[in-house]
């Protein structure tokens, strides 16, 4: 069954991001305690997933070990494949998410690690942008459920 593997938030944009065992997802804004929390938050904006799997391809064909925390996404996953949910509605712990892009890695991302080829080599690998649609407590090890 697929889980969420690790839960990273950040205060703000340029800070480290945080593990945490534990999140609170609000509908229509995001993350509590998280950079893109905010009140009538884009779709777009209130949470992100990537898969642990696309962590360690990028990982294994640069022969990095980068943490998973450095990719910068809420989420992290184990066991599914995030570009099939796009329009898609799934739940997480108590959380229904839906799909509604995909997050391609950004040149900022490339530098901050200091990655020659890291947006070339994440291409359509770099996650998911979700929206929370129904508010809800997250945890590592919740199962994610697709609905539809």
């Amino acid at each position: 069954m697929p889980k969420v593997f690790k839960i990273c938030i950040s205060e703000k944009n340029d800070n480290k991001m945080q593990s945490v065992d534990s999140v609170e997802a609000i509908s229509g804004k995001g993350i509590l305690n998280d950079r893109y929390f905010r009140e009538k938050n884009l779709k777009e904006t209130q949470i992100t997933l990537i898969e642990s799997e696309n962590i360690d391809y990028y990982n294994s064909i640069s022969k990095e070990n980068i943490p998973y925390i450095e990719f910068r996404r809420n989420l992290i996953t184990k066991g599914i494949k995030l570009n099939n949910l796009i329009k898609k509605k799934i739940k997480i712990g108590g959380v229904i998410l839906i799909g509604h892009q995909l997050c391609e890695p950004c040149l900022d991302l490339q530098k901050k690690l200091n990655q020659d080829n890291f947006v070339k080599n994440l291409v359509h690998k770099g996650g998911l942008r979700a929206e929370i649609i129904e508010s809800g407590k997250i945890s590592i090890n919740d199962e994610i459920e697709i609905l539809n």
